[in-house]
């Protein structure tokens, strides 16, 4: 057992039922003081703490490659010395706040502090590397900014200590030369991937090939993600060819990546079966001639639809993923096959722009008991094919939130334009949520407030919230504030903890400057509102001090 190992025991058994152990290096007592056994614990315990942050004395550099036979030739491998770095480090004021940070002073803001030092040019001081990478072995979120800030003394130093090898390849640089493709681990291989399908999809893509069929479905599934680069019709054929692969990750992630493009043979085998889902109709209301999208779920499920992504469930197995009611088992293959059908399919039948489409009306197609009534023509209706009562509320949320999906993944922003504004009816407002990130950067604060005003005083908020990114401005954070205004304003102990939880998200989202205006609720204010006000100057101080 180790000499701190011995101290961490005597400590928790405590020194009155274990003797703190004998360190050689250490200070003994004074000949007739009393013995303090704690003490001696507590002083040992902080050289050792000492001798492990100053590691171990270093090797003798080598001048000159040694000749064969010497003594030098059969000596230890000597460390190279840590690159010179690019990046300047932080201001002093910058690096002391950084210090605090990871003391635990708001620890929660620490991803937003090492984007900012990156993005702003700076580099952690190298006196905090050491906590800073112990900290990300625990957190796989918080890597990705540490690889940005870390510097190359980071990477460096992450060689030194296996426990910090999660830094080698999560940075640009994935560890290696072309060879890492042949000998790293999987995250080197997936990193060097990465950065070839960004430079040349092509050479990417003919490399996996090579040796797609002797990797494990793990990593199959690991560096097919990686697609998402550079994707192009020019993958087709090779993600065909996953839809047929023996892993179930492999052939999911293949038929997503297939219906992010519209062109595809896959979008057109998924066009094909929407057609039979969605038929437009026009109907004769108060003498006025309206056009209405049949609804018709899909009544089968074979093989095919299975190769293409669209798996069987038992009914009331599909759960929305924003913790909605079961969804029926035909809905849920329609919701499926409308996110992967191009969006062009749509606009070519309906002959509308996007923003008219989704306000159309919506009933369900019904059959006769034989199945389904005749295909008519536009122009063409009848009491039996259509929901004389009105629109379909369950129907159109079914298709909305199909339409809504294959706008995402399709990245379609005159759609996404239209679902945010178009009044649509759907019941995973999150699903509305992830659109903005597809708008223009000048639409997306007012279109997210927007989005906030309609679902306020719902459970579906907080949810809405998640998928927003900071930093909120503008609207978005009028909006906001507004919304945690009213929330504190009312005594409820479900309205309080709603506020708590919005609190805990706005203190790394919000705008600092929004700080100001919830002063206005005065003392009396809520306890989370009094600490998202202390987060958020705390980040603006934070935000300064890294200003060049």
């Amino acid at each position: 057992m180790s000499a701190w190992n011995d101290h961490v025991t005597a400590a928790l058994l405590g020194t009155e039922r274990r003797d703190p152990p004998v360190l050689s290096e250490a200070p003994s007592e004074a000949p007739g003081e009393p013995v303090d056994k704690a003490g001696r614990l507590l002083d040992q315990a902080a050289l050792l703490t000492v001798r492990r942050r100053a590691g171990r004395l270093p090797t003798r550099a080598r001048t000159a490659e040694p000749r064969e036979g010497t003594a030098d030739a059969a000596g230890p491998d000597v460390i190279a010395p840590a690159p010179a770095e690019r990046a300047p480090v932080v201001p002093a004021a910058a690096a002391a706040r950084l210090g605090r940070i990871l003391a635990g002073e708001q620890i929660r803001v620490l991803p937003e502090w090492l984007d900012a030092a990156a993005a702003r040019g700076w580099r952690v001081p190298a006196r905090l590397l050491p906590e800073l990478l112990e900290r990300g072995r625990s957190d796989r979120i918080l890597r990705p900014s540490i690889a940005r800030a870390a510097g190359r003394r980071g990477v460096w130093l992450a060689l030194q200590n296996t426990d910090w090898a999660y830094l080698v390849g999560s940075g640009d640089d994935p560890g290696g030369g072309s060879d890492v493709w042949e000998t790293g681990t999987r995250n080197q291989r997936v990193a060097y991937l990465t950065r070839l399908r960004g430079s040349d999809p092509a050479a990417a893509r003919r490399l996996l090939h090579e040796t797609w069929a002797k990797e494990p479905a793990p990593d199959r599934a690991a560096f097919l993600a990686t697609f998402e680069h550079g994707l192009s019709l020019d993958d087709e054929e090779f993600l065909e060819d996953a839809l047929e692969d023996r892993g179930k990750d492999v052939r999911q992630l293949a038929s997503d990546l297939l219906s992010r493009m519209p062109d595809s043979a896959y979008g057109a085998r998924m066009a094909t079966r929407a057609r039979a889902c969605l038929r437009s109709r026009v109907r004769t209301v108060r003498e006025r001639e309206q056009t209405w999208i049949l609804v018709e779920p899909p009544r089968e499920h074979d093989e095919e639809l299975a190769r293409d992504g669209v798996p069987f469930h038992p009914s009331g197995s599909f759960v929305p993923g924003g913790g909605g009611g079961p969804v029926g088992t035909r809905a849920a293959w329609l919701r499926e096959i409308l996110a992967r059908t191009p969006l062009a399919t749509w606009t070519d039948l309906f002959g509308l722009p996007p923003m008219e489409i989704v306000c159309l009306p919506l009933g369900a197609f019904i059959g006769g008991p034989g199945g389904p009534s005749p295909q008519r023509s536009v122009g063409e209706s009848s009491p039996s094919d259509l929901d004389i009562a009105g629109s379909d509320g369950r129907a159109a949320r079914d298709v909305h939130i199909g339409w809504a999906r294959a706008a995402l993944r399709q990245r379609n922003t005159e759609w996404a334009r239209a679902l945010l504004k178009g009044g649509v009816v759907v019941d995973e407002p999150e699903a509305l949520a992830d659109l903005l990130a597809i708008l223009p950067s000048g639409e997306r604060d007012p279109a997210a407030a927007d989005l906030i005003r309609w679902v306020e005083g719902h459970p579906d908020l907080l949810r809405v919230l998640e998928r927003v990114p900071g930093p909120w401005t503008g609207d978005l954070a009028a909006a906001v504030v507004a919304t945690l205004t009213a929330a504190a304003e009312r005594p409820s102990r479900r309205d309080e903890h709603a506020l708590t939880q919005l609190c805990r998200l706005a203190d790394q989202r919000l705008d600092p400057a929004a700080a100001s205006r919830l002063d206005d609720l005065g003392p009396a204010a809520p306890r989370a509102v009094t600490e998202l006000t202390a987060t958020l100057r705390f980040r603006d101080d934070m935000v300064k001090e890294l200003e060049p």
